[in-house]
């Protein structure tokens, strides 16, 4: 830890806060590595001892480098020294039990998370969440996907203790930092005064809201024909159980009750994986063979050997899919619980996105070891799964002929199942934490505020009426987790201006959702130049040397959709648009 009797040099003082914070960040990481993968109390206890330690001297270096001349430090140094202050997502607390508590808090609720099991009607045992969520995409039975989600929401009242208590102390350490409270932390994080988030997240929804509606009214059509009326009424809000996915933020198992018809068969890359034995090692392999197919370099051999792609049979593990780079440097792994499926190996795409991210700016400082903001880490590996088209599966051998663009419609119906569908509930989650750690929203009212902001946004309700002991925002990992969400919205909207762009330095003038980028390096070379910048420049900066802008714009995701917007309408017709 720092030394009261130390007094080096102003640059000195900033190099040891980046050695001391990189050893622990390692421990951390390994620690953390350990829980995920072996949960157990005392992997719980000894990954919470690791964190504290390190939120600790990152606080307190925070502290002792505000209290410095700025003036007398490079340009590098002063980014460094604001990367340390808003470099985690949590300052510890100046009270040390507080401080030893907090991560011990996390750690419960993550356990607790992980190891949450529900038996459903007519089933003979009790089910995780992968189960579960099994049985909200392939039914169509509503009284029994109602009794699932119902089953996992539950967990809520079992966190919230933990999770109130959380709050207090993460905004504790946070007003401790010199913040308002924990959500002006986060909202620090994006180069722009945290009052601007707001206002740019506001805007970028402003212009997807049109779309979204739009889906939604095509959506509750469709289901209203199919469930009828008493289940899904023709205006009004969806009931949140009846979407294939546990909240609602991705739609794509409703496909076969809402695609066009098709004059060829529908592809179906789940059946091509399975008839083929693909391993999960080998799903990975693909994911890789396209980042090497631009020019970037093949994954270390450890990445093979310390990576997590099956639960194991032995031990409970947090399935939920993630990419580390344990070392900082070199030890990138990733932990999923693969299943061979479609989406699995889009997913799988997602997170090599940020291991190669992760390997392009290991030679940057430490503290540079990040991506230009969070959104920008989620997005790489999402641009590169908008490559996952037909014609790219037929260049890699996943499919014998790529359908015409008669098939079009279907293909970009399935996308917005996903990618638009997600757009609101990637903005609420933190909007309504925001307004958590603000004290606008009262532990009284956790409930009826989360469902406020789901029903504006989503235009969802829940099965049943929800009172306000449940606590159904603990039913979401990001929740209990203390992981910002704003990234995913912000990913959302980037991924199509990464993917735009990229396609235009293939000489691509096409449809832009027909292209993909598999196979050119020219395009590897521009994505290559942002990711090594990591976070060592503001991120208007690294978007500009893809993009040639320096403003998010959710303009290229209207273009992307806009063949399937023209369709929507027409299937809308007269029928109600809203909630």
């Amino acid at each position: 830890m720092i030394s009261p009797k130390s007094k080096p040099s102003l640059p000195s003082i900033v190099e040891q806060a980046e050695a001391e914070l990189q050893a622990l960040g390692i421990e951390t990481g390994r620690a953390e590595w350990v829980r995920s993968t072996y949960v157990t109390t005392d992997t719980s206890e000894l990954a919470a001892l690791a964190e504290t330690r390190d939120l600790r001297a990152t606080a307190q270096w925070a502290r002792r480098l505000r209290s410095i001349d700025l003036t007398e430090l490079s340009p590098v140094e002063v980014r460094k020294c604001d990367r340390i202050r808003v470099a985690q997502v949590l300052w510890a607390p100046n009270d040390l039990r507080d401080a030893d508590e907090l991560p011990r808090r996390i750690s419960s609720m993550e356990g607790t998370y992980a190891t949450w099991h529900y038996r459903p009607r007519e089933q003979s045992e009790r089910l995780d969440l992968e189960g579960l969520s099994r049985i909200l995409s392939d039914s169509r039975n509503p009284e029994l996907l109602g009794d699932v989600w119902e089953g996992w929401h539950q967990l809520g009242a079992t966190i919230r203790p933990d999770f109130e208590r959380y709050v207090t102390l993460a905004n504790h350490g946070a007003r401790d930092g010199g913040f308002e409270d924990l959500g002006a932390l986060w909202r620090s994080r994006y180069d722009m005064d945290p009052r601007e988030v707001d206002r740019v997240v506001e805007g970028l929804w402003r212009e997807v809201e049109p779309l979204y509606r739009l889906l939604h009214a095509f959506v509750r059509l469709r289901l209203s024909e199919g469930y009828g009326k008493t289940v899904v009424r023709e205006v009004g809000p969806i009931r949140a159980h009846l979407f294939g996915n546990m909240w609602g933020q991705s739609w794509r198992s409703l496909l076969p009750l809402l695609s066009p018809s098709s004059p060829t068969a529908p592809q179906d890359l789940t059946k091509t994986l399975v008839e083929r034995g693909t391993s999960p090692a080998e799903m990975v392999r693909y994911g890789e063979r396209f980042f090497v197919s631009l020019g970037l370099p093949a994954l270390p051999s450890t990445f093979w050997e310390r990576s997590m792609f099956v639960r194991p049979q032995d031990r409970d593990v947090v399935c939920h899919a993630s990419a580390w780079a344990v070392d900082t440097r070199d030890d990138v792994r990733i932990k999923m619980c693969i299943e061979i499926t479609e989406e699995e190996f889009r997913v799988i795409h997602h997170e090599l996105g940020h291991t190669f991210y992760q390997l392009a700016y290991r030679d940057q400082p430490y503290l540079f070891r990040d991506g230009a903001h969070d959104g920008f880490h989620e997005a790489v590996g999402d641009t590169i799964a908008l490559s996952i088209t037909p014609e790219y599966l037929v260049q890699v051998g996943l499919l014998d002929q790529a359908p015409g663009p008669e098939n079009d419609i279907r293909f970009l119906l399935a996308q917005a199942l996903e990618k638009v569908a997600f757009l609101p509930f990637g903005l609420l989650v933190d909007r309504w934490r925001w307004k958590v750690f603000s004290g606008e929203i009262a532990p009284a009212d956790y409930n009826p505020s989360w469902w406020d902001l789901r029903l504006k946004y989503q235009g969802m309700e829940p099965p049943t009426e929800r009172g306000p002991e449940a606590f159904d925002a603990g039913g979401k990992y990001h929740v209990v987790a203390n992981v910002p969400y704003l990234r995913y919205f912000f990913a959302h909207i980037l991924q199509f201006q990464f993917h735009q762009a990229l396609a235009r330095r293939t000489g691509w003038d096409g449809p832009l959702h027909r292209c993909s980028i598999y196979g050119h390096p020219e395009a590897g070379e521009s994505l290559l130049s942002m990711l090594s910048l990591g976070s060592s420049r503001p991120w208007p900066e690294a978007l500009e040397l893809v993009t040639g802008g320096r403003m998010m714009d959710a303009g290229p995701l209207r273009e992307y959709f806009r063949p399937l917007e023209s369709w929507l309408r027409d299937q809308v017709g007269s029928a109600p648009i809203g909630w």
